[in-house]
């Protein structure tokens, strides 16, 4: 939304959870799929529109709503140095007017129309949404494209802005230990890869930065080819297309800039990070470099390091749960894992932890790391392998009763270059995995030449310091 992107948590998730996020995504988009010949009334479709824009429409008409998602093939890591946080500051600026609208007139005239949107930034893309009764999607096309298109606003306007940015960086990076310790740990991890940076940007910059940066990253990225629209709900697909074309299909077309390759040096050792700060617990954090997925065909690592995860965390009672967090002689009072698994970037399978009373990070650390061994050791059992890949299953079930959830996913896939039938080919390969495979990653990408620690050393809290009194309003998807 309208607010900057917090650190991927670095506590473990059940694998649903990045089923449903595969919001880290690659440059090399794959030509996209024609539609079907005959295709269901249900079934999801995509276009070209004919300035290059992408268009892709899901019908459900189970609820008179309908979503609506811009999907921007940009995010922090196209940046360069000395502007960080330009993306996020231009999802900021894109609620601010255009040559029809007065700063705000956009989300006034979204809510009049019975509807609710908000704004996301992250590394790989920037997207918005509105949901509105079914009736009024075509005044909600309206008001998207035209903003896509001619976002304009006053120098002064930008100042205001810029300053809300920078409040939400204090709120929700320098006020929060772990964070700041994430933010270090990031830029320690990746040394070319322009995943270096914060989303939300380095504060000097944030100061540094002008209008004109703005300006100039919305007319150099939010371009047609490098955009998608989705429209999941109850809708009409033809009507949909008809009324893109209208008011997308006539915005004037630009090259996308080349990217060029980022390529990250191996790294030659472990790296470690201590930090400082006022807290009231120690916390260690474990990155490893792993491989991402490049391509749904063919074999991958990647596939078995999700496995791993989700063995290691995936639901109540797994792995860490049990090994760290229960019994007299429990170490931590939390512990988690995730795998990185689709991205622009290169990717990351992360081990946590929150040491209990009397125990250092130390000691969760060689916990975390030992957890892992007994899986290279010794294995995965049958019934556990089974149970986190009926919980994949439910989920994507799940995932159909919501409208949002679907555009999202729908979305997520285009900016991956993915087919519009990922999630099912995603769940096969996972499903595919063997517990051998598990067992042979295990062994294979958790030495020290691929590790980052970063701890957090607690400080006594400050006296007199107060708390601040701004709070970002709900609806975030991040």
């Amino acid at each position: 939304m309208k607010r900057p992107s917090p650190r991927r948590a670095a506590s473990g998730a059940v694998l649903a959870t990045a089923l449903l996020a595969l919001w880290a995504m690659p440059v090399a988009a794959q030509s996209p799929p024609a539609a079907s010949s005959s295709p269901s009334s249900t079934q999801a479709q995509q276009f070209t529109l004919a300035n290059g824009m992408t268009l892709i429409v899901q019908p459900d008409r189970r609820a008179p709503t309908a979503v609506q998602m811009i999907w921007v093939r940009v995010g922090s890591m196209d940046e360069v140095d000395g502007t960080s946080g330009v993306a996020h500051a231009l999802e900021h600026m894109m609620f601010k007017g255009t040559k029809d609208l007065k700063p705000g007139e956009f989300s006034r005239r979204v809510a009049a129309l019975g509807g609710r949107e908000n704004a996301f930034t992250t590394r790989d893309y920037t997207g918005y949404y509105q949901q509105i009764p079914m009736g009024k999607l075509e005044d909600i096309m309206k008001l998207e494209s035209d903003r896509f298109a001619h976002n304009q606003w006053a120098d002064d306007e930008f100042k205001r802005e810029i300053e809300v940015v920078k409040e939400e960086r204090r709120m929700r990076t320098e006020d929060q230990p772990r964070a700041l310790l994430g933010e270090q740990q990031t830029a320690a991890v990746f040394v070319a890869s322009p995943y270096h940076r914060p989303v939300v940007g380095w504060m000097s910059d944030l100061d540094a930065m002008m209008p004109q940066d703005v300006r100039e990253f919305h007319q150099r990225w939010y371009v047609p080819a490098n955009a998608a629209i989705v429209i999941a709900g109850d809708v009409d697909v033809a009507q949909v297309r008809k009324l893109a074309e209208k008011y997308y299909g006539g915005i004037p077309n630009r090259a996308v800039p080349p990217r060029k390759p980022r390529t990250e040096p191996e790294q030659r050792g472990i790296r470690r990070i201590e930090f400082k700060a006022p807290a009231e617990q120690s916390y260690v954090s474990l990155a490893f470099r792993t491989p991402k997925l490049e391509t749904l065909d063919g074999e991958s690592d990647a596939w078995a390091l999700v496995v791993l995860s989700a063995v290691l965390d995936g639901y109540a009672g797994s792995r860490l749960d049990r090994a760290l967090t229960q019994g007299p002689d429990r170490v931590a009072d939390s512990a988690g894992s995730y795998s990185g698994f689709i991205g622009r970037g290169p990717q990351l399978f992360g081990l946590d932890g929150v040491p209990a009373a009397g125990k250092t990070p130390e000691q969760v650390e060689a916990a975390l790391r030992a957890e892992v061994a007994r899986v290279a050791k010794e294995g995965i059992g049958a019934a556990e392998l089974a149970r986190v890949k009926t919980q994949w299953v439910a989920s994507e079930t799940y995932k159909l009763d919501s409208v949002m959830a679907q555009a999202r996913e729908l979305g997520s896939n285009w900016v991956q270059g993915l087919p519009l039938d990922a999630s099912a080919k995603i769940i096969a390969k996972l499903q595919a995995v063997t517990a051998e495979q598990v067992q042979a990653v295990a062994a294979r990408y958790f030495g020290d030449d691929q590790l980052t620690v970063a701890i957090l050393r607690p400080l006594p809290p400050e006296k007199n310091r107060r708390p601040r009194g701004f709070a970002a309003p709900a609806g975030d998807l991040r």
